[in-house]
């Protein structure tokens, strides 16, 4: 739209725009945002292609503010700016600007050979959930960025009614610890025969302690998803067992978590060793695991925690007992 057609408030900024002198640009760019009148969409499109990058992040955060899906190609143009600042704020944008009509140009422009821009629409697609992007992730499992494995791998696992996907449980060996955390979370909403055993071995073999935590809750997903056979229930709560001796106090956290979704009375001595653990949210958790266990054979340990100096401790502690103590009343009555 020429200037002679604009709002002549908004017209007078939109000349300024134009200018050779940063300064004025600057001015302009910031009253148009002030302004907020939708006649300055087309001239904030074109100011994108600015050579300052602070004008480029103010225009694609006015872009944001209206919300225009008709801004949504120039600001995907952004995302592999050389500047980071600039490919920041045009993709926090495009994440709430964003939906399934954009899949299509999102997959095109996966096949740009810019790891930036790949980078960008791998986090992008995880706003649109559609499965139709798989083939499209896949060959991001088998590159040499590490950075872009972990993004497909994370990307996967927000895909609506993807519940098999054998190439990404090769990356649960991957050289890179970044991408190993990110696929221990992703097997977590996968249903694969082959994934319970590798979380097991993840979470017992890992050398990364982030990667051994992320298998815990994992395998506390797939717990209370009712997704574990009877096979996968026996090889858990081993696995669980021997990760509540892990030397991180946050592995041992999320294994006394899974525990409570797979109740089972091997853990009881395990769990009881944790309730006197020196990080009070195993403690906490231990509780928790015990009452689920309803065994009163932990009524003594427990009992010896209504002193813990947490509060969340002894909450959880009373709850258990309560529990247990009521399971064996039905029982009795029964």
């Amino acid at each position: 739209m020429p200037a002679t057609d604009l709002n002549p408030e908004v017209a007078q900024w939109v000349t300024l725009l134009q200018s050779p002198q940063l300064d004025d640009r600057l001015v302009a760019i910031k009253a148009l945002q002030h302004l907020g009148d939708e006649d300055a969409i087309a001239p904030l499109i074109q100011a994108l292609e600015d050579e300052n990058p602070t004008v480029q992040e103010i225009a694609i955060a006015t872009l944001w503010e209206f919300a225009n899906p008709v801004a949504i190609p120039s600001l995907m143009s952004c995302l592999g700016s050389p500047h980071e600042n600039v490919r920041q704020e045009a993709l926090s944008a495009l994440k709430e600007l964003v939906s399934t009509d954009d899949l299509m140009k999102l997959l095109d422009l996966l096949q740009v050979g810019n790891a930036q821009v790949q980078l960008n629409v791998l986090v992008l697609l995880r706003n649109i959930h559609d499965a139709q992007a798989l083939p499209f992730i896949l060959p991001f499992f088998e590159v040499e960025d590490p950075a872009l494995r972990e993004a497909a791998v994370t990307t996967l696992r927000y895909l609506n009614q993807v519940v098999r996907c054998e190439p990404a449980l090769a990356l649960a060996h991957d050289p890179s610890e970044t991408v190993r955390r990110a696929t221990a979370l992703t097997l977590g909403h996968l249903s694969d025969a082959q994934t319970v055993p590798l979380l097991c071995e993840l979470l017992t073999q890992d050398s990364d302690w982030q990667v051994r935590r992320n298998a815990a809750q994992s395998l506390e997903v797939l717990a209370d998803g009712g997704a574990m056979a009877l096979w996968g229930r026996s090889l858990t709560i081993a696995a669980l067992i021997e990760a509540l001796g892990d030397s991180e106090w946050q592995v041992r956290k999320f294994a006394a978590r899974a525990l409570q979704k797979v109740a089972d009375s091997r853990a009881l001595p395990a769990l009881i060793n944790a309730l006197t653990d020196e990080y009070s949210d195993v403690r906490r958790d231990a509780a928790a695991a015990l009452g689920q266990l309803q065994d009163p054979a932990a009524l003594a340990a427990l009992q010896q925690t209504l002193n813990d100096p947490d509060v969340d401790v002894r909450i959880f502690s009373q709850r258990a007992i309560a529990r247990i103590n009521q399971a064996v009343a039905e029982t009795a009555h029964g």
